[in-house]
């Protein structure tokens, strides 16, 4: 969805069209990966980070353009709504200190977009949803004004044909209809991409559906919208239902909503995920390119696959499958279901732990995946979304060879070790792996994560203040912890 796209009105023959080239993609993609030496390369790690521009009472300010346009730096990309900004951090090797270095860029980088922010009176802030977020910040007045963001937002009411259900409960409730998709803007993330060898595809990306719930539970940071306590990870229910156009023939013939966790462990290779998309979901933005893939491979070149690479970016897995042209062509495997914040050492502690796990359990995966059949591993995403380091989930227990439920935090502690082994197979360092676990143990010691400090603190606030003027000051105390750059396990609890 980073591509710029210019056109905006389609007729039936460009979605033929786009369909027929969609086809085509998957062909030269089923060719490509054949080849025994695609995909080869030095191994990495790249991010994105979606951020909140606030004004001084904490509120959201709708100024993205205007800040892109005087930072004029093409890293930072405009999101859907007017309030919120991405940037894409330079992809780092896996060798000795791969996290500290991406947790520096991040730093520096929030500071430049915060100085800069002060030339209209707003401050940057990393956050999963803003609690001082309100109905009336959202609507079509606040939709980024570029084509891309008009024809999605067309695209997805077109298709429903109806106002979108956001019915989300929790300690609160919500229970409401919206007209356009801003709401699905209220979730910023923090956007992890793994590089992977082609023939490791498949293993690694079960391992990282395995480890997901867990690492989302440690993470969440999420649990106010509209003033209500809802999922400590309220963005995932958020997201999903604010961008589910399915009309209700969809939703008798069981299709999926584009918001997903997945349909089942992989079983071969990257393929089978893209071929998946393109049967199971109807185009949004049928823009073709002029690019024959086949004539780019004949000629020795990376195909572009433009077709189906945009296709995927209309479809939102929690962990999606990405195809990249650039650098000889290569595969990764982008973590999106991690919110933004709350600190730059929180975010990439998480990416630690979660590249830990994934590459410590890849040659375990044999055992594991038999003992827990995939709508286990769903039921655990959504867990621990609602509940946090509070989560009970799914895992198998070998001594007895049976499911047991077990608080995620026992899970996470008897899995440390795997993911300190895996960091050192990635080349991690021992420092490094030390640093980034401190941090983790300090979550899970604590039990507190970025939710749940935003809890614990409103509910200080609440008995105090009215609740308008309590989300006001839940904000401005996290913005003044978020500056000292600490794990949020060290933050101050004091009003």
């Amino acid at each position: 969805m980073g591509k710029y796209i210019e056109q905006t009105q389609f007729s039936a023959q460009d979605f033929t069209e786009f369909r027929n080239r969609l086809n085509e993609n998957l062909k030269a993609l089923q060719l490509l990966l054949s080849q025994p030496d695609f995909g080869r390369g030095v191994p990495s790690f790249g991010a994105e980070l979606e951020v909140y521009i606030i004004d001084a009472q904490g509120a959201a300010k709708p100024i993205n353009m205007e800040l892109q346009q005087l930072i004029n730096d093409e890293q930072l990309t405009l999101e859907l709504n007017r309030f919120n900004l991405e940037y894409n951090f330079n992809p780092v090797g896996q060798e000795k200190a791969p996290f500290s270095r991406m947790c520096k860029q991040m730093t520096d980088v929030l500071f430049g977009l915060d100085e800069a922010a002060k030339t209209y009176q707003a401050r940057i802030l990393p956050i999963g949803i803003l609690p001082t977020l309100k109905a009336s910040d959202m609507g079509l007045k606040a939709l980024t004004d570029i084509p891309r963001y008009h024809i999605l937002a067309n695209s997805l009411i077109n298709k429903r044909g109806a106002d979108f259900h956001i019915h989300i409960d929790g300690e609160d409730a919500v229970d409401f209809h919206w007209q356009d998709v801003t709401l699905e803007g209220a979730a910023t993330s923090f956007q992890f991409h793994y590089r992977v060898d082609p023939e490791n595809f498949a293993d690694t990306y079960n391992a990282a559906q395995l480890t997901t719930p867990l690492v989302l539970a440690l993470s969440a940071n999420s649990p106010f919208f509209l003033g209500r306590k809802l999922w400590q990870e309220t963005r995932i229910a958020l997201f999903k239902q604010a961008t589910d156009c399915r009309i209700q023939e969809a939703l008798d013939n069981h299709l999926p909503a584009r918001v997903f966790f997945g349909f089942g462990w992989i079983r071969k290779d990257i393929y089978e995920m893209f071929a998946e998309a393109v049967h199971l979901f109807e185009p949004l933005i049928p823009v073709c390119s002029n690019c024959d893939p086949f004539v780019q491979m004949r000629a020795g070149q990376p195909p572009s696959l433009s077709e189906l690479r945009l296709h995927m970016g209309t479809i939102w897995n929690w962990n999606r499958p990405i195809y990249d042209p650039h650098d000889n062509g290569h595969l990764r495997i982008e973590l999106r279901s991690l919110p933004a914040g709350p600190t730059s050492s929180n975010m990439l502690a998480s990416a630690a732990l979660m590249s830990g796990l994934m590459s410590g359990l890849h040659s375990r995966l044999s055992d594991i995946l038999p003992g827990l059949p995939f709508r286990y591993a769903e039921n655990n995403f959504y867990r621990a979304a609602k509940n946090g380091l509070q989560a009970h989930l799914f895992w198998p227990d070998f001594k007895s060879g049976r499911i047991r439920e077990r608080s995620v935090i026992s899970i996470l502690k008897e899995l440390l070790p795997l993911a300190e082994e895996g960091l050192g197979l990635l080349g991690v360092g021992d420092s490094e792996i030390t640093a980034q676990m401190k941090i983790i143990n300090g979550g899970l010691e604590s039990q507190i994560n970025g939710a749940q400090w935003q809890i614990n603190m409103f509910d200080q606030l609440i008995k105090k203040e009215d609740r308008k003027t309590a989300l006001t000051q839940l904000v401005e105390n996290y913005h003044r912890e978020y500056q000292t750059g600490k794990a949020v396990h060290e933050w101050s609890d004091k009003i």
